[in-house]
Parts: structure tokens; C-alpha cells; sequence
């Protein structure tokens, strides 16, 4: 059984696929966003495509608009998770697409915990690649939220101050 067959597809899930193939489509495209997401919530994701679950059209609409939005600091931070030498623009253009659209929701969605940001892209890694690319996306992700949202990673408990006082 498949990853993708063991993970149930819920309505945010679904959505963040479809933010990763519009903003694809866009790329190769060179389509409008509001275009592509009239598009895809009418022909795609809509209730005469009976072969997808159901899809929070409203959460695809705010990644893909909010990655539009906001793409030359997107550019800059995944530029800055990757290893020395590389850029997102010699990413394949569906990896480009998937770390544009997490760091979208790291940088935006704080209400959203880092961690399940990151299972979700990972997830989404798992329906397109096979190889390498899944971990590729866990280690950049995971490098994006420690930065951004470093309260989240941190250790909330305090160490006892009587037992670390020193003990003779």
C-alpha cells in the first residue's frame, strides 16, 4: 500500500494539492491566478469532478493567491534553507511549486503548526516522486519552520532551578 493510500485526504489536504498544481500550471503556463483558480475550483475541484475528494476551495484559492502575492520573499527564504550553491531556480518546477506553497503557509498560517505543514508537503512529495525528492522537501521545510517559527521548536520546560541549583 502506497503512502498516499494509507494518509485519508481531508478537505485542507486536498486543497493543498491543488495549490501545488495550479501554481505548476502557472509556471509552465505563465497563467493569471485568478484565472487558473476559477479554473481549477470550476473544472477541478468542483462537484462535476467526482474522482477527488472533496476540497476546501477557499484554503486553495488563499495558498495560490498568497504565493503570488508574496513570491519574491517566498523566493528568498526557500533560497535560503537550500544548500550553498543552490537555488530554487534549478529545482524541478513541481518542487518549486510544493516549497513555495509550505513556505507560503509557514510564513502565513501560524494557526497551522509547523509540523503539520511540513507531514502535509511531505505527503504531497510522496504523490509526485519516488526517489530522494520527499526528503529533499522534510529537510528544507523542517529548516524554513526552525528559522521562522522557532517558538515552536523550542523546549518549553525549564529545567528544575533546585535540583540544577547544584546538589552536594
Amino acid at each position: 500500500m502506497s503512502r498516499s493510500a494509507r494518509h485519508k485526504v481531508n478537505a485542507r489536504s486536498a486543497a493543498r494539492l491543488a495549490s501545488v498544481q495550479a501554481l505548476y500550471q502557472m509556471e509552465i503556463s505563465g497563467g493569471d491566478v485568478n484565472d487558473v483558480v476559477k479554473e481549477f475550483a470550476t473544472y477541478r475541484l468542483g462537484e462535476e469532478n467526482q474522482e477527488i475528494p472533496p476540497t476546501d476551495i477557499q484554503y486553495f484559492s488563499d495558498i495560490a493567491h498568497g504565493v503570488i502575492g508574496a513570491q519574491v520573499k517566498i523566493d528568498n527564504l526557500v533560497n535560503s534553507a537550500l544548500a550553498a550553491g543552490w537555488t530554487l531556480g534549478r529545482l524541478d518546477n513541481t518542487l518549486r511549486a510544493l516549497l513555495r506553497a509550505a513556505t507560503f503557509e509557514l510564513l502565513e498560517r501560524p494557526d497551522i503548526p509547523a509540523r503539520v505543514v511540513i507531514n502535509e508537503y511531505v505527503d504531497i512529495a510522496h504523490a509526485f516522486f519516488d526517489a530522494v525528492e520527499p526528503s529533499f522537501v522534510n529537510g528544507v521545510l523542517d529548516r524554513l519552520a526552525h528559522d521562522m517559527r522557532k517558538e515552536e521548536f523550542t523546549d518549553k520546560q525549564e529545567p528544575d532551578e533546585d535540583f540544577s541549583a547544584g546538589q552536594s
